[in-house]
């Protein structure tokens, strides 16, 4: 994403924990920077995408965080994937601090990243996303208005609980049909042009071998964390309870990525259900 800003001419600033993805963008021509107040003392826009709501605060409101610049009038958007609450929380404390704010997570996954095709998830004030626009059109193609403020991360969670159940749905299926003796490409041909057909089986198959350029053809790395998943099915857990609202597939999906958390898969991509599946056969 900071890659398509650069290839866009902004002036990019960057502060992260991975002292070798900084390396990198700095050798397209970011400058770097030594804690997030001082990114937000050298930037009028701040964007920010970190694992969970805890990280989220203390990057905002820490000893060093972006509210303890004492400039004003900053647009933060923060890509992250949090609680919906949180965002909204988050967005008060920006505005109070004379600042603008707008939650915008995205879908896309890591290609989508690369390419700049990204959907963005945006909740706030409209005159706060009209100032994003253009930044966000440079790392996408679909912006989404959701609504008020938290409104973009209820947007994701609803949208990653579908995505984590699919997954899971695409994986047990062609676990099956391999056990039943059906070659996976044709299962896929037929899947994909059938009403199984989902971004799980076209986009994003998790039976290695399949499709090229996936995590599952190059051993579940380089994707969306199993561990970043189950995160994103438990904030759709908490939303449910919060309005009680029923999730019993979505309770089973995220059982099993509990175990695959346990047994080892969390740093693997999501797909890798498929593989855990298929080595946990009764």
């Amino acid at each position: 994403m900071a890659s398509n800003l650069l290839k866009s001419k902004y002036q990019v600033n960057v502060f992260d924990l991975n002292v070798d993805a900084v390396h990198e963008l700095c050798k397209q021509g970011a400058t770097s920077v030594s804690c997030p107040a001082e990114l937000a003392g050298s930037a009028d826009t701040v964007i920010t995408m970190l694992p969970s709501s805890r990280h989220v605060k203390e990057v905002y409101c820490g000893n060093e965080g972006l509210l303890a610049s004492r400039r004003r009038g900053v647009l933060y958007i923060d890509c992250s994937t949090i609680e919906s609450n949180y965002a909204s929380e988050l967005s008060a404390v920006c505005y109070s601090s004379g600042h603008e704010f707008i939650d915008a997570p995205v879908s896309g996954g890591t290609g989508g990243a690369q390419n700049a095709t990204l959907t963005f998830m945006v909740g706030g004030e409209e005159r706060a996303l009209e100032r994003a626009r253009p930044l966000l059109s440079a790392m996408g193609k679909n912006i989404i208005h959701c609504g008020k403020s938290g409104n973009g991360q209820a947007a994701k969670i609803c949208n990653n609980l579908i995505l984590g159940i699919s997954m899971s749905a695409v994986s047990e299926a062609f676990n099956l049909g391999r056990q039943m003796g059906i070659d996976p490409h044709v299962l896929a041909s037929v899947v994909n042009s059938s009403s199984g057909r989902c971004w799980s089986s076209e986009t994003y198959n998790p039976c290695p071998g399949v499709m090229e350029g996936v995590p599952s053809s190059r051993g579940y790395t380089g994707g969306f964390a199993s561990d970043l998943m189950l995160k994103d099915l438990l904030l759709a857990l908490q939303a449910a309870a919060d309005t009680k609202m029923p999730l019993p597939i979505g309770s089973a999906v995220a059982q099993v990525y509990t175990v695959m958390h346990n047994k080892g898969y969390g740093e693997k991509d999501f797909s890798s259900i498929f593989e855990f599946l298929s080595k946990n056969k009764s």
